[in-house]
């Protein structure tokens, strides 16, 4: 079985790239963004959360 490149899979399109020029962006596509990196900062305070949990119940057991 050959192996697939990774040339020839098909690419994620990137919904937002920091720094990308807005200008040609409509108003609706503006707010779509914002509602996806307002997500996404939820879903990276959320990870925080859990990691500083973790780090704090191993600090607790190990008596830091």
């Amino acid at each position: 079985m050959p192996a697939v490149d990774d040339d020839e899979r098909p690419k994620k399109k990137i919904a937002h790239e920091i720094g990308q020029d807005l200008a040609l962006l409509s108003v609706d596509e503006i707010t779509e963004r914002i509602a996806l990196l307002r997500a996404e900062i939820e879903r990276l305070e959320e990870a925080l959360r859990s990691k500083r949990a973790s780090r704090s119940a191993a600090d607790q057991f190990f008596k830091r």
